[in-house]
C-alpha cells in the first residue's frame, strides 16, 4: 500500500493542476463552516446576554406583586387592589429560612429637578437589602441608613442617567434637587448598569427610602403599602421549594379565607432565567443545524467534481493499476483528494467565519461571542464530509477494469 505521505502528496498536485475547479468545489464547505461559526456566535451571544440580564436583576430572584381583586362580584386584573405590604417581606424575611433578604420596593415616575434642568424618571422607595439583592454598588457616596428608613428622610441615591442629565460633571454629592417640589440630598451615586435585553436603561432612576417614598412623595391607599417585594433565596433550588411555604404565610397575613384566590402573585425569576437560556440554547442549536445544511450541500458538490475527476482521470487511473497500484491504492488517492479539499474549505471557512463576526460586531448592536469548541468542531466536520462524500467516486475508481481504463479515450 502506498504510504499516506506519497498519496497526500499525489492529492495535492492533482487539487493544483485544476485550481479554479477546486476553489469552487471548496466554495461550498467554506460557506457551510463560516455559517456555523457566525450563527453560533450569535446564539452564544444571546445567551450570555441574557445570562447578564438576569445577574444585573439579581441572584436567586423571586418577586410578589399584588394579584386581583374582587368587588361586589367584579374581578379585577392583576395588581387592581394593592395589597403588599413591606412588612410582608419582612415577615418572609424572618420566618422563612430559605428566603436570604426580602425588599420593599414602591416605585412611580416623577420630575425631578436641580437648578434649571429637569427630568422624568422612575423614583423608587426602598432600603438597603434592595441593592444587595441586586449585587449593585455605589461608585461613591453612602448608602441609605437605618436613621434615613426609620425618620422618613429626604436623602437620595441617583442612577449614572440621572446624574449625567442633571449634574453633567459637577459632583452631585451634597446637593439638592426637588421631588414632587420637596428637596432631596444626594448621598450616593450608582455603578454604572447600562441597558438590559429589552433596552431599558437601568441607570435611569432615582431611589429615596422606602418610608420617605410611602409618607411624602407616592400616595398609599393603606398603611405601609408597597407595589412590589423582591426575595432573594439561599440558592435557586429554594426558590421552587419556599414558593409554598411563602403563600401559606402570606394567605395567613392576609386573612384569606380557604375558599379565596390569592391576592398576590409570585414570579420566579430563576424559574424565568431557565426557560430563556433553554430557548436561547434550543434557538442555537437551530441555526448551527441550518448552518451546517450547507456543508452537506458542499460535500454533495464534492462528491459530484471527484465522480467527475475520476471520469476524466479513468486512463490515469488504468495505467495506475498496471503499473501495479492496488485497488486500496486507488481509492486512498481519490479519498484523500476528497479529504484534502474539504479541510482545506473547512480552514478558509474559519477565517471567513471570524472575519464575519467581526464584521457582525462592527456594523450590527449584535452581542456575538465565539467559542472555540464551535470552531473546531465545524473544521472536523468538514474532514468528516470529506470522507463521506468522497468514498463513492474513491470506491468507483477501485473497481474500474484496468483493461478497460487503459482504452478509454
Amino acid at each position: 500500500m502506498i504510504e499516506l505521505k506519497t498519496i497526500t502528496s499525489i492529492a495535492i498536485r492533482a487539487i493544483k493542476a485544476n485550481k479554479m475547479r477546486s476553489s469552487l468545489t471548496s466554495l461550498g464547505i467554506i460557506i457551510g463552516v463560516a455559517a456555523v461559526i457566525v450563527m453560533l456566535a450569535i446564539g452564544n451571544g444571546a445567551q450570555v446576554s441574557i445570562q447578564k440580564d438576569m445577574k444585573s436583576m439579581g441572584s436567586n430572584l423571586m418577586m410578589i406583586r399584588s394579584g386581583s381583586s374582587t368587588s361586589s362580584g367584579a374581578r379585577g386584573g392583576r395588581g387592581s387592589l394593592p395589597t403588599m405590604k413591606a412588612g410582608d417581606g419582612d415577615a418572609i424575611q424572618e420566618k422563612i429560612s430559605k428566603i436570604k433578604l426580602a425588599a420593599p420596593v414602591l416605585e412611580q415616575t416623577n420630575q425631578i429637578v436641580y437648578g434649571n434642568a429637569n427630568w422624568a424618571t422612575s423614583t423608587t422607595g426602598t432600603d438597603n437589602r434592595y441593592f444587595q439583592i441586586k449585587e449593585w454598588e455605589l461608585d461613591y457616596g453612602r448608602n441609605f441608613s437605618e436613621s434615613d428608613v426609620k425618620n422618613a428622610a429626604k436623602v437620595t441615591i441617583l442612577g449614572k442617567t440621572v446624574v449625567t442629565e442633571l449634574f453633567g460633571d459637577v459632583d452631585p454629592i451634597g446637593k439638592t434637587i426637588r421631588i414632587k417640589g420637596m428637596p432631596f440630598t444626594v448621598i450616593g451615586v450608582l455603578d454604572k448598569r447600562g441597558e438590559n435585553g429589552m433596552g431599558h436603561d437601568q441607570d435611569d432612576v432615582v431611589f429615596i427610602p422606602i418610608t420617605t417614598a410611602q409618607k411624602k412623595i407616592i400616595g398609599i391607599t393603606f398603611p405601609d403599602q408597597v407595589n412590589m417585594v423582591m426575595l432573594q433565596a439561599v440558592d435557586s433550588e429554594a426558590t421552587y421549594s419556599s414558593q409554598e411555604e411563602i403563600t401559606q404565610l402570606l394567605r395567613q397575613r392576609h386573612n384569606l379565607g380557604e375558599n379565596k384566590d390569592n391576592d398576590f402573585i409570585i414570579m420566579n425569576m430563576t424559574q424565568m432565567q431557565e426557560m430563556m437560556e433553554s430557548s436561547t440554547q434550543i434557538m442555537t442549536i437551530l441555526l448551527g443545524s441550518i448552518a451546517s445544511i450547507s456543508l452537506l450541500v458542499g460535500g454533495i458538490g464534492i462528491m459530484n467534481i471527484m465522480l467527475v475527476s475520476v471520469t476524466e482521470r479513468t486512463r490515469e487511473i488504468g495505467i495506475r493499476m498496471a503499473i501495479g497500484a492496488k485497488a486500496w491504492d486507488i481509492r486512498w488517492q481519490f479519498l484523500m483528494e476528497s479529504i484534502v479539499l474539504s479541510l482545506i474549505g473547512g480552514l478558509a471557512g474559519i477565517i471567513t467565519g471570524l472575519l464575519g463576526v467581526q464584521i457582525m460586531k462592527t456594523i450590527t448592536t449584535f452581542t456575538l461571542i465565539i467559542d472555540w469548541a464551535y470552531v473546531i468542531i465545524p473544521f472536523v466536520f468538514s474532514g468528516i464530509v470529506g470522507v463521506l462524500f468522497g468514498f463513492y467516486p474513491a470506491y468507483k475508481a477501485s473497481l474500474l477494469n484496468p483493461i478497460n481504463a487503459l482504452r478509454y479515450e
